[in-house]
């Protein structure tokens, strides 16, 4: 068997300076050497995985999506909320918490690319961003099968 693990992750910035800066400014992401493709692009390193930002006027669709995880989602909120990049409409909210304790933030990128960012443990919250999460069963109903269902999210 085949040990695959995704080493990258390419999405559209409508204007590539603009989609580098919200990376860097909200994940930390750290811009990386970047060979010509002959037309604007930036790689990034989000620890060992890279994100890959192509400049072209695509227009995203709803609720694709590319997931991260982070050690602390307080960070990463503060940030967005400063950019007012939250996406409430994709899940129904922009803080849903999953079966297993695992936290979602949902925001928008520059590009209006919907970006994921996971931490597990919502007791870690900060109580302002506790009052805000909703259960996904608060959107929609979960049987015992459904609620043993866990998002991996990597230490």
């Amino acid at each position: 068997m085949t040990n695959a693990r995704v080493n990258h992750v390419s999405i559209n910035a409508r204007d590539l300076a603009e989609s580098v800066d919200f990376y860097v400014d909200v994940l930390a992401a750290e811009p990386i050497p970047t060979p010509n493709f002959g037309l604007p692009v930036q790689w990034l390193a989000l620890g060992r995985t890279q994100l890959h930002l192509f400049e072209k006027d695509l227009q995203p669709t709803s609720h694709h999506h590319l997931g991260i995880t982070v050690d602390d989602l307080e960070p990463v909120y503060r940030a967005a909320e400063r950019r007012n990049a939250f996406d409430k409409e994709a899940f129904g909210n922009h803080l849903v918490e999953l079966p297993g304790d695992v936290v979602q933030l949902y925001l928008r990128d520059p590009a209006w690319n919907l970006v994921e960012i996971d931490q597990d443990g919502v007791d870690r919250l900060p109580d302002d961003l506790r009052a805000q999460l909703k259960g996904l069963w608060d959107f929609n109903p979960q049987t015992d099968e459904n609620m043993r269902a866990r998002l991996y999210v990597p230490e």
